[in-house]
């Protein structure tokens, strides 16, 4: 495994941990602005690279009612400006093929969500950008079977992939997290792990996800116990007013001392690549 370079963001390799952090969706320009400061502010005095994350669209929504986001054109503009005003590299979601080229001249990071994770034509399309890729691992799928996915990518001519865990389906509305999954994944690519996503209750509303914030530190805390290479969170400054996945989103104030917690696990864990 090789570590993935984004910008003068070192991913992998026993390099030090990664924050990946912003709110769910772009909500609005001046929101998204604040929260990509107020995050790369917070970051630098933990003394960790930051990622700025943010979806223009949110194209799997639990219901058609649901905000999806200021789409393609839009949201560019604004994870444009995210990206001068924070000084950190951007990451954002592409659902469909021809969104990658459009996105890549923005976003340093292109993601695939979960749901689309063996879309062959999307990963191709993103692997011609040449942009690192951080592909979300199926709630359905097991952790050796993402070498498959990556494979696709690697076939076109890029091997800056990084794999994401976010849980894995358990019956209905419950998502569990299974940490051998990070060390198997791991053995063959840089791994991050989404805390946020992890405890999400998929459906469980009247149209909407549900989630279970409160057990977001304890799952970041295990994660960089086991040893991983970057940190996932969706953050926000009032989640119960969130857009998309407030009840599982961590609060903005809650953050830094999170971090500092994260940091300090990392630095202690045995990060060594398994066998």
């Amino acid at each position: 495994m090789n570590p993935v370079k984004v910008r003068d963001i070192s991913i992998g390799c026993n390099n030090p941990l990664v924050l990946i952090a912003g709110p769910c969706v772009i909500e609005s320009r001046d929101h998204c602005l604040m929260m990509a400061e107020s995050i790369a502010s917070i970051a630098a005095r933990c003394g960790m690279p930051f990622i700025f994350k943010a979806s223009f669209d949110k194209a799997n929504r639990s219901s058609g009612k649901s905000y999806r986001g200021p789409g393609l054109d839009e949201g560019l503009k604004i994870l444009a400006e995210a990206a001068e005003v924070s000084g950190a590299p951007v990451l954002t979601d592409i659902h469909e093929a021809h969104q990658a080229a459009p996105v890549a001249e923005v976003a340093d990071v292109l993601q695939i969500p979960a749901f689309l994770c063996r879309q062959t034509d999307l990963l191709l399309a993103a692997a011609a950008t040449g942009r690192a890729i951080n592909i979300k691992k199926g709630q359905w799928m097991a952790p050796q079977d993402m070498a498959e996915v990556m494979s696709k990518a690697t076939d076109a001519g890029n091997d800056k992939l990084i794999l994401t865990e976010r849980g894995t389906s358990f019956g209905y509305n419950r998502l569990v997290s299974d940490m051998r999954s990070l060390v198997i994944m791991r053995s063959f690519a840089p791994v991050v792990f989404d805390a946020t996503h992890s405890v999400q209750l998929p459906g469980a509303g009247e149209g909407v996800s549900g989630g279970e914030a409160h057990f977001v530190p304890y799952l970041a805390k295990a994660a960089c116990a086991v040893g991983i290479d970057a940190i996932f969170l969706e953050v926000h400054d009032n989640p119960r007013q969130a857009l998309s996945d407030g009840p599982n989103m961590l609060r903005l104030d809650e953050l830094e001392h999170l971090l500092v917690i994260l940091k300090a696990i990392d630095g202690l864990a045995e990060k060594t690549l398994p066998h």
